[in-house]
């Protein structure tokens, strides 16, 4: 395989480049050696410290020359040699450190530092040519090391430059070049992208529905990474995942325990396999904000008074141990659960275990979430079933888009047999996988082996000072102002470390980044405002960052005045910052690896403008004039802080969180299984009802409103009294609509007729 040492530069640490010396010489003629003769790149630096900076923000060095013989009374440092090649091999364990000192300085060097380099280099005593090539040599080596098994051998098919006779039609991008649409194709994506998008046909490649060779081989080494028996790569999301999952171990008049706060793809999951479900009910808090399940609702006599209790499954069959459980972790707010006490609770009354943890493929690489995700190390008994973890690679790792992973841990006496579970996978895999989605999955897999921790530190720690800067933000406004206002954070407002309580924000960084119990949910630290909280149950991920929005205290007492969250988010998206998921007074952004302080700085200047415009109360043509140009007669002349208290006013008066949260509460009852609903979807025996109508009626599918995102009622379930709350509900997400346009949210299920100037809800419900 070919590397492109250019693009990996030298660091070369030392005080001499501009000495009129011997030795500034010599270390110039170096460097031209390795310029001009070589052809590397060289990074100059002249301090410890200077290096140190460079080496953090930078992925790319190929390898670190690092000069051991700086005057120690130098003003400008103030590192050690020794302490930056600590830093270095802490955050790397791989790349070449050359010493470059003299023969007689040796003698000065610790032994810890000489465990931790890879050679010296005699500033005299060789020559150029023979120093620089001492350099280039562990360079390429180094380079070596850097391909993981299927992306190195994609990168050598992709440079051996054959004549292809098979599929794609493009041909490695030739094809591309016969149109003028092709080149700009061709020209945006690059040579590379398109050579290495092949076909099946080539052997090297291996197969990925057989899981034969390099990408076999790739995927074993994932299931060494995440602590799994049998990893498989899934190129067509986490959604298919889950049925892949599904597929593999639920038949038809199976029984199901399922998450009611569940990704709608297990809901289709349950079409599919025809199970009969039964369902978990999340806890929510005065905000809103959606918490763990209860862990007593995993409890065998829960799991069979539910059983019990269903009206749609067959007498006959309520002796049966459900299939499956699936259980949402972590939640969207980033509520994370104890897997160890769920397996006690739940391991002897169901036959399998699936963790959905699309947005948490990270956790098993920071001891911050140790014992909080699906495939944590644990004792295995002969009772523990079969587990099974959902991972969106792509969303919080560095996988592309689509790709994925599903991890499988078998049970103490129940194993999965690999060839048997192919064939679930086989019939929802494609035969022509898009080779570069394995590569990302194979990449993200060797970054988190290489560094995972150290990236996931960092990552954890820019969260806890963005965290904390918010709180002193607040402070410093209410210091001259006790009246003043700023957005908030849901986290715990004090710690206990070592026995001694602390602010959050006075509290280490370190610290913080290194003690779970700051984050693990308690009633004795009821900052969550989750009641009945267990111990040692769910804990909060520092890197979710759910912010909070004036108008509402933690115990739902609404105020006079408010900002409701979706009018924030909707000026962060007209300035560039999407966030992940909005609720009523709250919304979400994830500190993710490709987060930068940048980012956070953009993101706080941006909050300071809003403050600014909602406190001068300024017109919203100025603010949204979009918006206004779309609604005149409702938005003109209105101004932003007006306009937020007017919605305000309308969650406050109509008690719209009140509203959501009895509508969540509520298991409708079921006249038929999801199975049947879209059965009787796909034999067109359903018509559309409006939602004035549909008290008694039974909607054909799911209804989803967002927020918060999860089902507020399934196919097959009856809106009847019962389900009266989910009517109301609905029904005042209907009105909002109409009294304030331009703020329609997404409501899976949901049609949108517009009669008369209003909108009117309607969805497709079963023929009577």
């Amino acid at each position: 395989m070919k590397a492109n040492k250019h693009q990996w530069p030298i660091l070369i640490v030392s005080g001499q480049f501009h000495e009129a010396s011997d030795e500034g010489f010599r270390l110039n003629e170096i460097v031209a050696e390795l310029e001009d003769v070589q052809y590397c790149s060289v990074i100059p630096s002249f301090t410890y410290e200077d290096a140190q900076e460079i080496f953090i923000s930078r992925a790319d060095l190929g390898a670190v020359v690092i000069d051991w013989d700086l005057p120690e009374e130098n003003p400008e440092e103030f590192m050690t040699p020794s302490e930056l090649i600590e830093l270095i091999r802490s955050r790397n364990k791989t790349i070449p450190i050359l010493l470059l000192t003299d023969r007689l300085e040796t003698e000065d060097i610790p032994v810890d530092v000489i465990r931790r380099i890879d050679g010296y280099l005699w500033k005299v005593a060789d020559t150029v040519e023979f120093l620089a090539g001492r350099i280039e040599m562990h360079l390429l080596r180094y380079l070596e090391t850097i391909y993981p098994a299927f992306f190195g051998m994609l990168v050598k098919y992709a440079e051996e430059y054959k004549y292809a006779w098979h599929t794609p039609g493009h041909m490695g991008g030739e094809g591309f070049l016969r149109s003028p649409a092709g080149v700009a194709l061709y020209k945006f994506f690059g040579e590379n992208t398109l050579r290495s998008d092949l076909s099946i046909s080539v052997p090297e490649l291996g197969s990925l529905l057989d899981h034969e060779g390099v990408v076999g081989d790739a995927e074993k080494n994932s299931a060494r990474a995440f602590g799994a028996d049998y990893t498989y790569y899934i190129l067509n999301g986490t959604s298919n995942v889950n049925q892949v999952i599904w597929r593999s171990q639920v038949l038809r008049d199976d029984i199901a325990f399922v998450d009611r706060n569940c990704h709608k793809s297990l809901n289709y999951s349950m079409v599919i396999t025809e199970a009969f479900p039964i369902y978990m009910i999340p806890r929510r808090n005065k905000r809103g904000i959606i918490g763990p399940v209860r862990l007593s609702e995993f409890s065998p006599d829960t799991i069979k008074a539910k059983v019990k209790a269903s009206k749609l499954i067959p007498d006959k069959l309520k002796n049966r141990t459900p299939k499956m459980s699936t259980l949402t972790n972590s939640t969207y707010d980033g509520v994370c659960y104890n897997v160890i006490n769920i397996k006690k609770e739940l391991e002897r009354s169901v036959e399998n275990l699936h963790f959905d943890e699309a947005w948490y493929a990270y956790a098993r690489f920071h001891p911050m979430y140790k014992n909080h995700f699906g495939m944590t190390d644990d004792d295995l008994k002969d009772h523990h079933p079969p587990i099974f973890c959902s991972h969106s690679t792509h969303k919080l790792l560095t996988a592309f888009s689509q790709a994925s992973m599903l991890h499988i841990k078998n049970g103490g006496t129940v194993k999965i047999v690999p060839d048997e579970f192919n064939e679930s996978y086989m019939m929802h895999g494609s035969t022509s996988p898009q080779y570069s989605m394995i590569a990302s999955l194979d990449v993200a897999t060797k970054m988190m082996q290489d560094n995972g921790d150290i990236m996931l530190n960092d990552i954890i720690i820019e969260a806890i000072q963005l965290r904390k800067k918010m709180i002193l933000i607040l402070d410093e406004l209410k210091e001259k102002n006790e009246n003043d206002w700023f957005f908030g954070m849901w986290q715990p407002e004090k710690v206990m470390i070592e026995g001694k309580e602390m602010r959050f924000e006075d509290t280490d960084d370190e610290v913080l980044a290194g003690t779970q119990s700051v984050w693990v949910m308690s009633k004795d630290n009821p900052w969550h405002g989750f009641e009945d909280m267990e111990d040692d149950y769910a804990m909060l991920d520092p890197i979710k960052l759910t912010f909070t929005t004036p108008g509402i205290d933690n115990d739902g007492t609404m105020a006079d005045e408010g900002i409701p969250a979706n009018i924030v988010t909707n000026y962060l998206i007209d300035k560039g910052i999407v966030c992940e998921k909005t609720d009523y007074y709250s919304f979400l952004l994830l500190n993710s690896l490709g987060t930068t302080r940048g980012k956070q700085g953009t993101l706080l200047a941006e909050l300071f403008k809003f403050k600014e415009l909602y406190d001068r109360n300024a017109p919203l043509c100025e603010v949204f004039p979009e918006l206004v140009k779309s609604y005149p007669v409702e938005y003109e002349g209105v101004g932003l802080k007006d306009h937020c208290n007017g919605i305000h006013d309308y969650f406050r008066d109509h008690k719209i969180l009140d509203s959501m949260q009895a509508g969540f509460q509520v298991i409708p009852d079921q006249a038929m299984r999801p199975a049947e609903a879209y059965h009787a979807v796909v034999g067109r025996k359903v018509e559309y009802v409006d939602l004035d109508n549909m008290m008694g009626r039974t909607p054909a599918v799911m209804i989803v409103p967002y927020p918060p995102g999860i089902p507020i009622i399934m196919g097959g379930e009856i809106l009847n009294e019962k389900a009266r709350p989910i009517y109301e509900y609905l029904k005042q997400r209907q009105d909002f609509e109409n009294i304030f346009p331009g703020y329609e949210s997404d409501i899976h299920g949901v049609v949108r007729d517009e009669r008369s100037g209003k909108k009117w809800f309607k969805t497709m419900c079963i023929k009577k």
